[in-house]
């Protein structure tokens, strides 16, 4: 199915351009943020890939050193037609030799040592180097838009990946919240993909009224870089401030058990009523993504960007606020 267009927040697009045209024009680096304890029973490997899945590695790693494959850990899905640098845990039982390990397209990097599985969402953040083709803008003109976006920010959208290609993570979930029975994986999918369309409509409304990007009153605020949040009652000069500087946000939710929403469509209220019958614990995210260290440079015909994002957010909430992105991996 076809996804909406949700509304951008900056104006209408640059210029359109190619991404992924070949794997190295999607540069992804992880950021652990925290500090290994250099014993105990897991190898830590920051390891390079090239047009390889995350999942796909994490299997071949199982192989290599003999140990199941739900045992080993990862921070976060990377993209396949890409070049990411991302980390792994793996136990050591068999005290595996990692320079032996030849797999195509993936260099260990780094080996480090540490007491705990690496666990989803462990990680900081990532930082992107992407190559965008296509005939440029003026430099007045993406000077200015890049300067907005490092002073206010993007909408927090999930990716279109989020939905799968064509949208077809949001028919699973149609299919689920209608009682169609799926292995734990695919129901899974199901309910991130309900969860994150919710959610990007909720945001959508919150753009074209132009407040994604200010607390109001009743709000949900989220500390930027952190899962932490509460309640705004009343906006003041303290908070209104460190909104503009983006040190705080404003937030919605994420749906699940107890959670209601109004002027939705049947299809989604379906999607709702399966989240409350699943008992899908309920949360938040962040309506607003700061885009940091934001830098960018241009070439003939193309324009690299540099920039880091918190986990869990999406490169291509940053592109669409910049030109009209066509994926060039996802053509048939």
């Amino acid at each position: 199915m076809a996804l909406p267009d949700w509304a951008r927040a900056h104006g209408p697009s640059l210029f359109s351009a190619a991404i992924r045209v070949q794997a190295s024009d999607f540069d992804v680096t992880e950021e652990l943020g925290f500090d290994f304890t250099g014993d105990g029973e897991h190898d830590y490997l920051f390891i390079e890939k090239t047009a390889a899945n995350t999942e796909w590695l994490s299997r071949q790693l199982a192989q290599f050193a003999q140990v199941p494959a739900r045992d080993i850990g990862y921070a976060g899905l990377k993209d396949r037609h890409a070049v990411t640098r991302q980390w792994f845990s793996v136990p050591r039982w068999n005290s595996p030799e990692w320079q032996q390990l030849e797999v195509d397209g993936v260099r260990v990097l780094d080996q480090q040592r540490h007491n705990r599985k690496l666990r989803r969402g462990a990680h900081k953040a990532n930082r992107f180097h992407l190559v965008l083709r296509g005939e440029l803008p003026r430099k007045d003109a993406l000077d200015e838009r890049l300067a907005t976006i490092r002073a206010q920010g993007v909408p927090n959208y999930f990716g279109e990946q989020r939905f799968g290609r064509g949208g077809s993570n949001v028919a699973l979930a149609g299919a689920w919240s209608q009682g169609r029975r799926l292995p734990r994986h695919k129901r899974s999918i199901a309910i991130s993909a309900a969860r994150s369309y919710l959610f990007n409509q909720i945001l959508d409304a919150r753009v074209r009224d132009q407040s994604w990007n200010r607390l109001v009153s009743g709000d949900v605020a989220n500390l930027d870089g952190s899962g932490s949040v509460f309640r705004v009652n009343e906006v003041d000069e303290d908070l209104l401030r460190r909104c503009d500087e983006l040190d705080v946000h404003p937030a919605g939710p994420l749906c699940g058990d107890g959670s209601s929403l109004e002027d939705v469509s049947e299809e989604q209220a379906s999607w709702l009523q399966a989240l409350r019958d699943a008992r899908v614990k309920p949360g938040t995210r962040s309506f607003r993504l700061r885009v940091a260290d934001l830098e960018c440079s241009r070439d003939t015909d193309s324009l690299i960007l540099e920039f880091a994002l918190t986990r869990g957010a999406y490169a291509t909430a940053v592109l669409r606020e910049i030109a009209d992105v066509h994926d060039e991996s996802r053509r048939a």
